[in-house]
């Protein structure tokens, strides 16, 4: 490959990136590109212009005059000169130049016979384009003409990337309203999960202070508050943990671990809270599925899904567990509970994101579960992912890496 050739490859790897970072092929004509393409054949008297984009395969048009097409192939060969060059070229007469004589709009509609062209160049120092006029007959463009094309090229391409900038602003502006939403949510339930088991306590607290009870009062009432202490700590090792998992400090300490056994600890650790929810808790599994893991992470990410499956799923419903190896090891988690709506879906794994069923039905949680599940699941290189349907129960399937390639480099 000459040095030329990897030139030009070079040039059109970066014109290509640069149009594809700008957005710039995703809406044709545009106004303000159609009012430079008519400033332009104003100024300088032609029947033909246009703003034209290079393409990996065809030219497309943001803004022209004299023409109805939004596009035109790569073989018309007047504009990638132009940005090839990245200089003003002007074509005096197509049918004297060996290079343009047989170019398709030469030789067939609208039979171009001059042209001159501007590329249009980015901050980034990458022609993308270029802004143009063509005529029917020969003429020699006055230099007036050459200036104006020049300055109207570098408005397009200033326009192109005050429009991505603008696009980016509006998206950065949305983030940051959703993350204000998605922080006053949290705030308002982080202070109902902390304050409620707090007045629980600190009222039974002052009953007791009060004294004059039972005996058989007072170990009731230590009962309530030591739930309640339970509540406020394993919340409070929730939000630690979330932070911990996002700075990447969490520890991890992955070994040869058996995917069954790890399943069956933490379906042995809920199966309480199903059985008092009257649910049908249920283990399929062979009899060992080997995996590359940290055993107490896996299991608590497990047993986030579980809690979330057996809150999800009313009295009477099943919660199933299967564990696989086909076609890599995995733990699958099926409820017939009350579904998860598609917007909501999109966004499970936010950190503090509670969809809309649980806050209609008032049902406990921080929104930090799921979003522990994945980040646990990726540490471990694998993937969580879910199907769900309103009415229709969820699925969660968390899969892993097989043994064999766990340990290998980018795993």
């Amino acid at each position: 490959m000459t040095s030329e050739t990897a030139d030009h490859d070079h040039s059109e790897t970066a014109r290509l990136r640069e149009l594809d970072d700008l957005d710039a092929l995703d809406v044709l004509v545009e106004p303000i590109f159609q009012a430079i393409a008519e400033l332009a054949a104003h100024i300088c008297r032609a029947p033909i212009a246009l703003v034209n984009l290079i393409g990996a395969d065809r030219q497309y048009f943001k803004g022209h005059v004299g023409t109805t097409a939004a596009y035109m192939s790569r073989r018309v060969a007047f504009c990638p000169h132009t940005v090839e060059a990245r200089q003003v070229v002007e074509v005096v007469d197509s049918l004297a130049e060996p290079r343009f004589r047989d170019d398709p709009v030469v030789v067939g509609e609208p039979y171009v016979r001059s042209y001159l062209g501007a590329p249009m160049i980015t901050s980034h120092d990458v022609a993308v384009g270029v802004v143009c006029v063509f005529d029917h007959r020969p003429r020699r463009w006055e230099g007036a003409c050459h200036r104006q094309m020049v300055t109207l090229a570098a408005c397009a391409s200033g326009l192109l990337e005050l429009r991505h900038h603008h696009r980016q602003s509006e998206e950065v502006i949305a983030r940051l309203r959703e993350a204000e939403e998605l922080k006053n949510a949290f705030l308002r339930t982080v202070n109902h999960e902390l304050r409620t088991p707090l007045t629980s306590i600190t009222s039974y607290l002052q009953l007791m202070h009060d004294g004059d009870l039972p005996p058989a009062t007072e170990q009731q009432f230590m009962q309530v508050i030591t739930r309640n202490s339970q509540r406020l700590r394993v919340l409070l090792d929730e939000l630690l943990l979330l932070a911990s998992l996002n700075a990447q400090t969490a520890a991890f300490t992955p070994e040869g671990e058996d995917l069954v056994a790890i399943a069956r600890a933490a379906v042995d650790d809920i199966a309480g809270t199903a059985h008092a929810a009257g649910q049908h808790l249920t283990l399929h599994a062979p009899s060992r599925v080997p995996v590359h893991a940290d055993a107490g992470r896996l299991q608590h990410a497990l047993w986030q899904v579980l809690d979330n499956a057996i809150k999800f799923t009313p009295p009477g419903g099943s919660v199933d567990v299967t564990v696989t190896t086909d076609p890599v090891p995995a733990v699958e988690v099926r409820d017939d509970g009350i579904g998860i709506g598609a917007d909501d879906l999109q966004r499970v794994f936010d950190d503090f994101y509670r969809a809309q069923a649980a806050e209609d039905r008032a049902i406990g949680g921080t929104g930090v579960g799921l979003p522990i599940v994945d980040k646990i699941v990726r540490m471990h290189g694998g993937s969580a992912h879910i199907d769900s349907r309103p009415g229709e129960g969820t699925r969660v399937r968390l899969s892993f890496p097989s043994p064999e390639s766990a340990g290998k480099p980018g795993h």
